[in-house]
């Protein structure tokens, strides 16, 4: 058996997430008490007990979306799993990519969750509201999606893919009115769905570039470590461990296709046929069922999805 450890991205968050394994793990509670210490906010209260809305915005979403990640490992590394000694790749979706390099132990909790902030607070900052849009092209191949977002795009007007989440699920980022185009050519292009998303900003595209750029800025300042295990990249679908590497991977990511089909498929070519998926939610492998058919999901989220990972681990 071969395993690949990964992370959700954002759309994942509920309230309430990450308290069963706070209540259950001193090790989980001590994550989360880090993150609201870097912050200088108590976003735990606000992802147990506050208004979904709140947590929704982008810029709590996204350390919050990691601090849960980060609790579930430290809770699983707590009854004997060892990252090194069990995964032979890690990754993420989009943010879940620092989720998996702090689980890597490339970054620290603290330093994660300060980048994921000002990740999330520049996204959303790069583009006045209203101005962008992010759409499901669902029934087309990518690269099908990818020739309607160029046809959608005028001068002024980008479209492009942003997501590249499994077979006959992509999504397309830009100006809202290309964004528009965009699904109404790929229903003429035997598209099966074409749904515009309920998201803040238009992720993923070079409309991104100013907060790449305050990426960049605040990653040079930051620590990164070589990974325990190589990191299979959004921007590459492909592993990487060197520091310096890593740093602009992430500044690409940004602005980059996430290609986590490929990612995915690339890790089961390497013999990866178990996929652990730690965080909230079951997002990730719903999508790797749909690209990897012989390989096994499973999902931690509560302390009881631990028995099953350490079942499977030693079976």
């Amino acid at each position: 058996m071969s395993v690949a450890f990964i992370f959700p991205g954002q759309g994942s968050q509920d309230i309430g997430m990450g308290k069963e394994l706070a209540d259950a793990f001193p090790q989980a509670r001590a994550v989360f008490e880090e993150v609201d210490a870097a912050l200088g906010q108590k976003l735990s209260e606000l992802m147990w007990s506050g208004e979904k809305d709140e947590l929704t915005l982008t810029a709590n979403a996204q350390p919050a979306l990691m601090a849960v990640s980060l609790a579930a490992m430290k809770a699983m590394e707590s009854r004997g799993i060892d990252l090194k000694a069990s995964a032979a790749f890690v990754a993420g979706h989009s943010l879940g990519e620092y989720s998996a390099l702090a689980a890597a132990g490339s970054l620290s909790i603290g330093d994660t969750a300060r980048l994921l902030r000002l990740r999330g607070s520049a996204m959303q900052a790069a583009v006045p509201v209203g101005v962008g849009a992010m759409a499901a092209l669902l029934g087309l191949e990518f690269d099908v999606a990818r020739e309607v977002a160029a046809e959608a795009s005028a001068p002024g007007e980008v479209c492009e893919a942003a997501n590249d989440n499994a077979p006959g699920q992509v999504v397309v980022s830009g100006h809202k009115a290309a964004v528009e185009r965009a699904l109404e050519i790929a229903k003429g292009r035997g598209g099966r769905r074409a749904v515009l998303l309920p998201v803040s900003a238009p992720f993923h595209c070079s409309l991104m570039q100013p907060a790449a750029d305050a990426m960049a800025a605040a990653l040079a300042d930051v620590t990164i470590h070589a990974p325990k295990v190589p990191l299979v990249a959004n921007v590459l679908a492909a592993p990487i461990s060197d520091p310096d590497e890593i740093r602009a991977r992430l500044v690409e990511q940004v602005t980059g296709t996430v290609r986590w089909r490929e990612s995915v498929e690339w890790m089961a070519g390497q013999g990866v046929d178990t996929f652990v998926e730690i965080g909230a939610g079951k997002v990730l492998t719903g999508m790797v069922k749909r690209i990897a058919k012989d390989a096994g999901g499973l999902a931690v989220n509560v302390p009881a999805d631990i028995d099953a990972v350490l079942e499977k681990l030693n079976g």
